[in-house]
This record gives structure tokens, C-alpha cells and sequence, in this order.
């Protein structure tokens, strides 16, 4: 009982006659831009981590231990 062909044409129909080819481009490429740079940036928060971990510095936000902390 799911969606059909029917129904994801006439969705389709209604979403073109709404919006036009063109605006529907642009918003393809937008969200394709967003996705991109959201990659991008998880992947650059990755590498800074595995660096920081690597370094033994405390990542952003992260509690450290007082126990090595002199007094």
C-alpha cells in the first residue's frame, strides 16, 4: 500500500506546475551545494580530532582530567 508510479507522477506534475523547471534547478543545485560543503566540513572536523587526539590536546568542548593539573 505504498506510493505508486500514479501517484509520484502526479506529485511530480503538481511540484513542476508549482514551482517551474527553472526554480526547481536552482534549488537541486543549492541543496547539492549544502550537501557538499556539509561533507566537507564533517570530514574537516574528522581530521582535526584524529589530529588533535594524535597531539594529545583537548578537543573544543571536551573535559579533561584535573589529576595532571599542578595546583
Amino acid at each position: 500500500m505504498g506510493i505508486g508510479i500514479k501517484e509520484l507522477l502526479v506529485i511530480l506534475v503538481i511540484v513542476i506546475v508549482l514551482f517551474g523547471t527553472k526554480k526547481l534547478r536552482n534549488i537541486g543545485a543549492d541543496l547539492g551545494g549544502a550537501i557538499k560543503s556539509f561533507r566537507s566540513a564533517v570530514k574537516e572536523g574528522e581530521e582535526d580530532k584524529k589530529h588533535a587526539e594524535d597531539e594529545g590536546e583537548p578537543i573544543d568542548g571536551e573535559v579533561t582530567s584535573k589529576k595532571n593539573e599542578k595546583v
